[in-house]
This record gives structure tokens, C-alpha cells and sequence, in this order.
């Protein structure tokens, strides 16, 4: 459960329940209404209307919970997480490799993200704020509700949600850093496969090559934009593929069991107080060891 709490000032004097909860939560007009229609805000323990203005020492609550059922394709499921970082309304972890998101349609999916969470949070919900497909690794930051899932999402690709990625690619980027920008769209006759397509949506990727070995380079990847596969798509179109990526490059089990990317670095500004989050999760074993 989450119950937003303000004891109303002199300052706020005046101000209506509604003025009052998009001033101090960002809370939108939709979501107010379903708030209003179950009952969840009140004025010192009562329910009360938008319209109501409360008096200096009030104290106005909302509660911004999920209801239960929201979610019901989601099966809880008892699975280990690595947590970087967690408060009221967050829940950063550093995602293995190998789980998908979320159940897919056609298959069974006994552990997923989803269901690690839910368990985790004691819910039916999960509100991925970040993707990381099946085989990318590192940092995903998940919203215990939906109204803090909200607030997240107007901040993704602004400088409020910064993140940078890990990856290991065939051969050695030149020039060392640049700017990749190719639109991406769906390729011809396949419903998982990205491609470089000038009538796609806008792709941008900042890369930078920190080491190189084996014929490999280390990468720093900043993506400006969330594009399915993009980093993927990027670097095999300037000849440089992830090692692994059986999609896009050539997969080699031997080397690694997936495609080497890893979600690095992520600075994000709490949506609700403002401060900075600030957490790193270390490079995985697998990729070093294509370095060494």
C-alpha cells in the first residue's frame, strides 16, 4: 500500500484538493478521476471532493495503491534478486541473463522478471520502467505502482533518466567514439527482427571503445532514444556486431551464451522527492572473460 501525506501550510491556503494534488504529486486528470471514484483521498480520515479546500494543519491523503487484479497474466514466482537499490515507490536490480520480461504468449516462461518482482513486492503488478531483452544483463529500474510508473515514464530519455551500457563487439570501432543515427523499423517478414530503415522511427547511439582485445573492443553505449534492439541494430550496421548476438552477428556459445550486452550505469531523479539515484552494476563475468 502507498498513501501520500502533506499536513496543509498557510501557504497553501486557498487551494483545492485538486490544485493541491497536481501542485505536490504531479497527479493527472485520469488518474484523479480514479482516485475520486474509489475513494482514495481524504481530509483528515475523510473522503472528501476535488473541489474541497482544506484548512491550514489538514492532513490530505491520497491513496495512490494498485488494485489487486490488475495484472492477472502475471504468476508471482520465489526467484532470487540482485536489488542495487530500493525505497517506497522503487526497485532497482541488476537483471541476469537468460529471463525474459514478461511470459511469452507462445511458451512456457516458469521465471520471469514479472514474476520475480511481483513475489518480491507481495503484488500481481510489475511496472518495468527500463526493457532489457532476454539476454541483456544489468541495471532495470521497476515502479511499485502504476502512478509512480506514470511519473517515471515522462522522465525516460530526458536527462532526469540517464543510463549508459556495456558491450563487447566484433573488431574495433574507427574512429574510437561517434554518433550512430539510422532511423530503425521492423525487417521484411519477421516480427522480432529490427533493421536500419529511413522511414523508421529516429535511432540515436553515442559510442565509445574503452578497451580492446582479441580482435574485440569494449564499448561505452548511451542511447538517446529506446528503439527495440537498437544498440544491437546500430552496431552491426557499422560492422561491428555484438559478440553472441545470434540475430544480428554470429552466435558462438563457446564464447558466450548470448548476445554481450550488460545496462551498465543508470542516474535517474526520484519522480516524487527529487533526489538523484545513482547506482552501477559491475560487469558480468561472461564478458570480461571475451577480453582477457
Amino acid at each position: 500500500m502507498r498513501i501520500l501525506t502533506h499536513t496543509v501550510t498557510e501557504a497553501d491556503s486557498g487551494q483545492t484538493v485538486r490544485q493541491l494534488l497536481g501542485r505536490l504529486w504531479h497527479i493527472s486528470g485520469g488518474f484523479l478521476s480514479r482516485l475520486k471514484f474509489r475513494g482514495a483521498i481524504t481530509v483528515n480520515g475523510a473522503p472528501v471532493t476535488v473541489r474541497f479546500v482544506p484548512r491550514p494543519g489538514d492532513l490530505l491523503a491520497a491513496d495512490v495503491s494498485d488494485l489487486p487484479g490488475e495484472n492477472p497474466h502475471i504468476q508471482p514466482v520465489d526467484y532470487p534478486l540482485d536489488i542495487l537499490y530500493e525505497d517506497e515507490d522503487l526497485l532497482l536490480i541488476n537483471k541476469p541473463a537468460g529471463i525474459a520480461m514478461h511470459p511469452a504468449a507462445l511458451t512456457e516462461e516458469p521465471v520471469t522478471v514479472a514474476g520475480a518482482v511481483a513475489h518480491y513486492l507481495r503484488t500481481d503488478c510489475f511496472h518495468a520502467v527500463n526493457r532489457l531483452d532476454r539476454g541483456t544483463t544489468g541495471v532495470m529500474a521497476a515502479a511499485k505502482t502504476g502512478y509512480i510508473h506514470a511519473l517515471c515514464m515522462a522522465q525516460l530519455h530526458t536527462d532526469a533518466f540517464q543510463r549508459d551500457y556495456r558491450a563487447v563487439c566484433e573488431g574495433v570501432p574507427v574512429p574510437g567514439e561517434g554518433d550512430i543515427d539510422l532511423p530503425l523499423g521492423r525487417a521484411e517478414g519477421s516480427l522480432l527482427k529490427r533493421c536500419p530503415d529511413p522511414q523508421g522511427l529516429p535511432a540515436h547511439t553515442h559510442y565509445e571503445v574503452l578497451a580492446a582485445a582479441n580482435g574485440r573492443a569494449l564499448l561505452r553505449l548511451t542511447p538517446t532514444t529506446g528503439r527495440t534492439h537498437q544498440l544491437r541494430v546500430h552496431l552491426a550496421a557499422i560492422g561491428h556486431p555484438l559478440t553472441g548476438d545470434w540475430l544480428y552477428g554470429t552466435e558462438d556459445r563457446a564464447l558466450i551464451a548470448r548476445p554481450a550486452l550488460h545496462s551498465y550505469h543508470l542516474v535517474m531523479r526520484h519522480p516524487l522527492t527529487g533526489s538523484s539515484i545513482d547506482v552501477t552494476a559491475p560487469l558480468p563475468e561472461d564478458m570480461q572473460a571475451l577480453l582477457r
